[in-house]
C-alpha cells in the first residue's frame, strides 16, 4: 500500500483591508461630515443604512449600529466611512472608547495618512486626530466593509 502524503494549510491572517483615522469632537455627526466637507473639499453624505457590525460574545451574538457617512474620492479611487463610535452606549472600538468618530480609509494606494491626519486638525469640530494602526486594535477584526 502506498504511504498517504500528508498537507498542512496555513492561512495568514491578513492585514486588514483598511486605514484608520480617530477623531475627537465637540460637534455632532452631521456638523463634523459638513465641516470636513467645507474644509477639505470632500462630499461626505449621510448613508441610509447604518453601520453594523456583528460578532459573538460569551456565546451570544451580538448586533451593533453605529450611525456612518460615506465618500467616494474618484480621482484617488479610495472609499472614506466616517462612523460614530458610541452609539446607545455600545462602542464601536472599545479599546478607544475616548474616541469620538473613527475614519476608515479603504483600499488605500495614494493618500498619505499621517498627511490626512494633519489636515483634518484644521477642520473647526476636530479638536483631535489619532492615525491607529488597525493591527494592535482587537475589536477591528470584527469590522468588515
Amino acid at each position: 500500500m502506498a504511504k498517504q502524503k500528508k498537507y498542512t494549510l496555513e492561512i495568514d491572517d491578513e492585514k486588514t483591508a483598511f486605514e484608520l483615522i480617530g477623531i475627537s469632537s465637540h460637534h455632532n455627526d452631521y456638523r463634523l461630515a459638513w465641516n470636513i466637507n467645507n474644509t477639505l473639499n470632500y462630499k461626505f453624505v449621510h448613508s441610509e443604512n447604518p453601520f453594523i457590525i456583528t460578532f459573538t460574545k460569551k456565546n451570544e451574538i451580538i448586533h451593533q449600529s453605529h450611525t456612518m457617512y460615506e465618500y467616494y474620492d474618484e480621482e484617488n479611487r479610495v472609499n472614506f466611512s466616517l462612523i460614530k463610535n458610541k452609539e446607545k452606549g455600545k462602542f464601536l472600538i472599545p479599546e478607544r472608547s475616548s474616541i469620538d468618530f473613527f475614519l476608515f480609509i479603504e483600499e488605500n494606494e495614494v493618500i498619505d495618512t499621517h498627511q490626512l491626519s494633519e489636515k483634518l486638525r484644521k477642520v473647526e469640530s476636530i479638536l483631535a486626530t489619532f492615525v491607529l494602526d488597525c493591527d494592535t486594535l482587537p475589536s477591528t477584526k470584527h469590522i468588515i466593509f
